[in-house]
């Protein structure tokens, strides 16, 4: 089947099959809406867990990072994998048993402050905004290739598709959703992985294949690179051939900088709302262990295949795009080539990508606005080399097409770095790596179709649970806890159905909000994903945590932490990131994505000498943090809903 009609049928399948389901597990309570009602098993809990947790970040943007950066990428697989133990071990049992729906709520009672609640809820809002952004933009990226339509286009479908099913099905609907989304996720990333291995270095596993040699001769533009050299000795050599400053398998980024980042994201996974909502949808405090260690397993289905995924697209890049023709290789199929390439398709083996005609992809993808190829030397050859091809992100002439039919640009050419020869002509968004690898692979078009589904499975479970942790925030948190609670009973004056409702409509605001960061996005995925990660660090790990552990630790700690972490790191990263990016307001040479490690250490300083300078907590306090640290038994705290 021709590869745009498979991509409609993937895609519109899977929005079928979530949409499906979340009118058949329509919420008809708040605790529905919040917790699922807390009914969800273990196993199916671990999917919908990986499901929000993998997002576009892990699917799409994280291999464009290894590919990217090589070494330097260790800190996000680190950070990421790392995280999650440290949330499975440290808070997961301890959250679920003290029973509340939202991290404010715990928070709020925990601290016996609604301003605590309500500095929590601020704090939730900058978190899961920040993180959202780098999800609807890559609900764009993916809907701008695969539905040949515009970015903000992409991103406006994402938004009806999550509205539909996050705002109708509250949790319970996204919990059975992201399990059907896990599924189509893990499918999408693994069976590409398995062809690129196979074609690339002949092992079935990716894990294996990443640390095997090339079954493959070919030109990087200056020498061959002869089969039988191992994948990470090719891409070394080729840096080195190609002008890159760092070959693959060494870091520039420092010693200090990978440290502070690796544990900004560990400490922001196990501090992030969305996640660790996840653990109060299951029964009892044992299913909340049990739940945990499913989710692990699953995330590192994709996390060790991850590697070589970033390596095999780094390969291919070079192998099949370097000293091409754009003229030829970018023209129309016709009847026969059409055929040779389908031939190719169904034998990953073959070396189709240099024939005539096989860069379609190419042409696609610089239509879109995310590749962009500049024809500096005039040779009508696409060449890849380190330096920058022109200034700035593209601008395209309007539809101008130059001699080869490329696509022109507005854009001042940027010169090679000086005694370089070969210099660089193509512009790549990092983020389209890998839903563009297995066309640059040449790879069956049900694989390609499968990728774009998967994409956009992970993309949409994230954002669908960030935005309902933005709404249950605000409705149940804001409104319910703080602005309508009677003084006399401590309960919300609202009705069920009036907080349900209220739920809705912050969802639905929050997508809006949430849909405009993503067409106007202030960083890549990961990144964006990164600076969230910061933020939760600073913000609700050590609140969490000292609330769990420190009988000692009061509401004044717990606010003047929060307020002083969240505050340094956001300053911190608007600064750095979007005020001036010289280096001006650089603290010891910290990097922005890496800032929330410092501000976490700052909120435990600030809560600590705070909390030990006013008076201890009431005595049922310190009763109910006692109760709650030791995780045994199936019910919750008294003091829960």
């Amino acid at each position: 089947m021709e590869l745009q009609s498979l991509i409609y049928l993937f895609v519109g399948a899977s929005f079928a099959l979530y949409i499906g389901i979340a009118i058949w597990s329509k919420a008809g309570s708040t605790s529905e809406f919040y917790v699922a009602g807390g009914g969800v098993h273990p196993v199916a809990n671990g999917m919908a867990t990986a499901a929000d947790w993998m997002s576009a970040a892990s699917f799409i943007s994280l291999a464009g990072i290894v590919s990217l950066l090589g070494r330097d990428s260790g800190a996000y697989l680190m950070g990421w994998t790392g995280g999650y133990v440290l949330l499975a071990m440290l808070l997961a049992p301890y959250l679920r048993k003290f029973g509340k729906f939202t991290v404010p709520d715990f928070v709020g009672d925990r601290y016996y402050s609604d301003v605590a609640r309500t500095v929590a809820v601020v704090c939730v809002i900058f978190v899961s905004f920040t993180y959202v952004a780098g999800q609807m933009r890559g609900v764009g990226i993916v809907f701008s290739r695969f539905l040949q339509v515009d970015i903000n286009t992409g991103v406006v479908i994402g938004m009806g598709i999550v509205f539909i099913y996050a705002v109708l099905g509250g949790m319970k609907g996204i919990t059975y959703t992201q399990v059907a989304q896990y599924c189509v996720l893990i499918v999408a990333y693994t069976i590409p992985a398995i062809f690129l291995s196979l074609q690339v270095t002949g092992d079935f596993l990716p894990q294996l294949g990443f640390g095997g040699t090339i079954e493959f001769a070919f030109d990087n533009g200056v020498r061959e690179i002869p089969a039988g050299t191992y994948v990470l000795h090719a891409l070394d050599q080729s840096f080195k051939d190609l002008g890159f400053s760092i070959v693959y398998t060494e870091g520039r980024a420092g010693v200090w900088n990978t440290f502070l980042l690796t544990v900004a994201l560990m400490c922001g996974t196990a501090g992030l709302p969305h996640v660790i909502v996840r653990f109060f949808t299951v029964p009892t405090v044992r299913d909340a262990r049990i739940s945990a260690g499913w989710a692990l397993l699953f995330i590192a289905l994709l996390y060790t295949v991850c590697p070589a995924v970033g390596a095999f697209a780094r390969l291919n890049l070079i192998k099949n795009t370097q000293n091409i023709e754009y003229a030829a290789w970018t023209q129309e199929c016709s009847a026969d080539q059409a055929a040779a390439l389908a031939a190719a398709h169904d034998n990953p083996a073959v070396d189709a990508a240099r024939a005539d005609c096989a860069g379609q992809w190419f042409k696609t993808w610089e239509n879109s606005g995310l590749l962009a190829w500049m024809d500096k030397n005039g040779d009508g050859k696409i060449q890849i080399a380190n330096g920058a091809a022109f200034k700035g992100k593209p601008s395209f002439d309007g539809d101008n097409r130059g001699a080869s039919g490329e696509r022109l640009l507005k854009n001042e050419a940027v010169p090679a770095p000086a005694g370089q020869a070969i210099e660089n002509e193509v512009y790549f968004d990092r983020d389209i790596i890998v839903l563009a690898n297995p066309e640059i692979a040449s790879l069956p078009n049900w694989v390609i179709a499968l990728v774009a589904a998967g994409g956009l499975a992970a993309a949409l479970s994230t954002a669908a649970g960030l935005l309902l942790v933005i709404s249950s925030s605000i409705s149940h948190d804001l409104l319910g806890r703080v602005m309508f609670k009677d003084a006399e009973t401590d309960k919300s004056k609202l009705t069920d159905s009036q907080e349900l409702m209220a739920a809705r409509v912050a969802a639905a605001v929050a997508i809006g909000v949430a849909g405009y960061l993503g067409i106007n996005p202030p960083a890549f995925v990961a990144q964006v994903v990164a600076f969230a990660f910061g933020l939760a660090a600073a913000s609700f790990f050590p609140v969490i945590i000292n609330g769990i552990f420190d009988k000692r630790m009061n509401k004044e700690g717990a606010i003047a932490g929060m307020a002083v972490g969240l505050a340094f790191t956001f300053i911190y990263i608007v600064l750095n990131v979007f005020v001036d990016k010289s280096g001006t307001y650089t603290m010891f040479g910290i990097k922005a994505t890496g800032i929330g490690t410092i501000g976490m250490v700052l909120h435990f300083v600030v809560a600590y000498f705070v909390s030990r300078a006013t008076a201890a907590p009431p005595q049922d306090i310190q009763d109910m943090v006692e109760n709650i640290r030791i995780p045994r038994g199936a019910a919750p705290s008294t003091h829960a809903h």
